[in-house]
């Protein structure tokens, strides 16, 4: 399946069912990764629809809730649902959102979101989401050497 900005989608079977996962490879240690992928202070910066967070914590465990800010309009309350495992899920407005996940892997890093199916229009947004996130961390990491 196409995605943009050198990401790639298929479907597959997750933990939450059949889901299309757009994916990209990220040169930086997966904990890096990881950490911008957690960061509530980094979504707006990987997250093209994310203008704002407003979240008691920093960095998300399950049961973290807090309100998204939407494409610098509407407001909507989270919960995360799971975390663990390099992997963590959440609802918006009480509805299933996007999975996401960090893949380690012996000649790097790899970062995913699991969308929906009805959802296939998502994949370019996810797709530069996870063009933004490898810039984020291959930044980091430059600046850390």
């Amino acid at each position: 399946m196409w995605a943009p900005y050198g990401a790639r989608a298929a479907i597959e079977q997750t933990p939450d069912g059949r889901r299309i996962v757009v994916r990209r490879d990220v040169d930086a240690p997966a904990d890096t990764v990881w950490d911008v992928l957690t960061d509530t202070e980094q979504w707006h910066a990987w997250g093209p629809s994310v203008s704002d967070v407003e979240c008691d914590d920093q960095y998300i465990d399950a049961g973290t809730t807090g309100r998204v800010r939407v494409a610098d309009a509407a407001w909507f309350p989270f919960e995360v649902t799971s975390c663990e495992s390099y992997r963590w899920t959440w609802t918006v407005a009480r509805l299933n959102a996007t999975g996401h996940r960090v893949e380690p892997g012996p000649s790097g890093t790899v970062v995913a979101f699991e969308i929906p199916p009805l959802a296939a229009g998502y994949v370019p947004v996810c797709a530069r989401a996870c063009a933004r996130i490898g810039e984020l961390v291959e930044e980091r990491e430059r600046q850390t050497e």
